[in-house]
């Protein structure tokens, strides 16, 4: 024990005397008045309120508490298809075992538990990547996976492409964030192309960089269709109110629509782009979620080296780890393409990422087995082969199930999606729906989201977090529950359905 005197000494020095401490001035924290007023004015519907409720009831329910007519809370919310179910495809997962912890391969019995390709994989990027996946990567991403996304396009486009105009990012979101901030200027005179419906990234990021979003609307009659028609009205009324646009934004298969855009429609693009010297941004994510065979998946980039003449075209195309059959949205795996940029603006693209060191380094080893994944004649391929195509059949099955029973409810109407992982039914509602919702102080469709919600325990979000035509409601829907349970979410929804309308008939 201290000495009595070093201990009243010390006491002394560390606060003991109040005559020695000098008061704190008045505690200030933050109010919404004072932060960024742009953060207030971005909506971010796939995260809103409908998930926030659901989380709640799921709170309460694992406490006992929750009083609910459902065992289980369905997140039909979002593209996130292992938080449903769906299992990872086991070669990607045993090359990501290995990459993190490299010492397994010097392991006795390592044959056996590990297939032999995927031990080959892991020592070819651990060869190329020598400090392993807990150190930064290049800014740009690996060598070695950039190599490899440049063969996929290659082989996917019959064309050349080049690690060099490769960039591997966290998701495409990140991907898309970076090109915002290279391409729109700031001070509120930039526009932005996008569609509607659209995916809230595009809003919500435009928001936040006080940038007008010029929105098309997609035509739901005929099929989600895109009228250039509309693009060069949108183009003319926000040059008439001195709105620089800046680049189109096209997401094909689409989300939240599940529309896939025809060859012909998107030379019509790639024209229109050029015509008005306009970045053109293409989200191409779904591109392995094809489910209408006469609407197959083109790349923007293969439909442009293919016109002739070839117009002079400044193109993004955007790519993940998240959809398609692999659903690895955690990972955060992605990547982007850039064609016909200026070199010094790409080196500037660059500067910008830098800031941000690197993508995460198990997203970008994700990516590289999204884009070579095992090959006829390897030991993993007849498994990775079964496991995918096993996911994507079950996944057209069930969208055709669910959209089906939705077609079948009164005042419901929902296009078969072509791909993408989406339906995005229009649902027509009784006046008194209406009426009801305008006195909680909802919009009608997020005030039908969140009654579905609470009769049945289904998370959908409403079309007014993705913009739509005027006088019009919808709600998104995912298809990834298990196939085993879509059967009883379109009864729960066809139950619902009736009681609500129904209810306010």
């Amino acid at each position: 024990a201290r000495p009595l005197a070093l201990r009243r000494r010390l006491s002394t020095l560390h606060g003991g005397a109040d005559a020695l401490r000098k008061p704190y001035p008045p505690s200030h924290v933050l109010t919404l008045g004072e932060i960024n007023p742009n953060v207030l004015s971005a909506q971010y519907a796939v995260r809103g309120e409908l998930v926030q409720r659901a989380a709640a009831i799921k709170e309460e329910m694992a406490a006992g508490s929750a009083n609910v007519p459902f065992k289980k809370v369905l997140e039909c919310n979002i593209g996130n298809p292992q938080a449903v179910g769906q299992s990872p495809i086991g070669f990607n997962r045993q090359v990501l075992s290995l990459m993190v912890c490299p010492a397994l391969l010097d392991q006795p019995g390592v044959d056996a538990l590990f297939a032999p390709d995927a031990i080959a994989r892991a020592k070819e990027y651990l060869a190329a990547i020598p400090s392993g996946v807990g150190a930064y990567s290049d800014s740009q991403g690996f060598r070695i996976v950039r190599e490899q996304v440049a063969d996929f396009i290659s082989s996917r486009d019959g064309l050349p492409a080049s690690p060099e105009d490769i960039f591997l990012t966290d998701g495409a979101s990140k991907g898309v964030g970076f090109l915002l901030s290279l391409i729109l200027r700031g001070g509120g005179s930039d526009g932005l192309l996008v569609p509607i419906p659209q995916y809230p990234l595009y809003s919500a990021t435009l928001a936040l960089q006080e940038t007008h979003m010029l929105g098309y609307e997609l035509d739901e009659a005929a099929g989600w269709s895109l009228p250039i028609s509309l693009l060069e009205a949108e183009l003319e009324d926000a040059q008439a109110k001195g709105v620089a646009t800046r680049a189109l934004v096209v997401i094909n298969p689409g989300n939240p629509t599940g529309n896939s855009l025809p060859y012909d429609n998107m030379v019509e693009c790639i024209d229109f782009c050029a015509k008005h010297g306009l970045v053109l941004m293409a989200d191409e994510v779904y591109q392995e979620n094809i489910w209408d065979g006469g609407r197959p998946f083109h790349s923007f980039k293969k439909v442009l080296m293919e016109m002739s003449p070839r117009p002079n075209l400044q193109l993004v195309s955007f790519h993940s780890t998240s959809k398609g059959f692999l659903g690895e949205c955690g990972l955060r795996g992605g990547y982007f393409e850039i064609v016909g940029f200026d070199p010094e603006v790409k080196a500037q693209l660059l500067k910008l990422i830098s800031i941000g060191l690197c993508s995460n380094t198990l997203g970008q080893i994700a990516t590289g087995l999204m884009v070579q994944p095992p090959r006829p004649g390897d030991a993993s391929y007849e498994i990775y082969s079964g496991e995918r195509d096993a996911i994507l059949a079950s996944m057209k099955r069930r969208a055709t199930m669910l959209v089906d029973g939705l077609n079948a409810l009164e005042g419901v109407t929902c296009n078969q999606p072509q791909g993408a992982m989406y339906a995005f039914p229009s649902i027509t509602l009784p006046p008194k729906a209406i009426a009801a919702a305008k006195d909680a102080g909802k919009v009608p469709d997020t005030f039908y989201a969140l009654a579905l919600l609470e009769a049945t325990g289904i998370v959908v979000v409403p079309g007014s977090g993705f913009g739509q035509k005027e006088g019009t409601w919808h709600f998104r829907t995912t298809f990834l529950p298990p196939e085993s349970e879509m059967t009883d979410v379109v009864d729960r929804m066809t139950a619902f359905h009736a009681d609500f309308m129904g209810k306010y008939a």
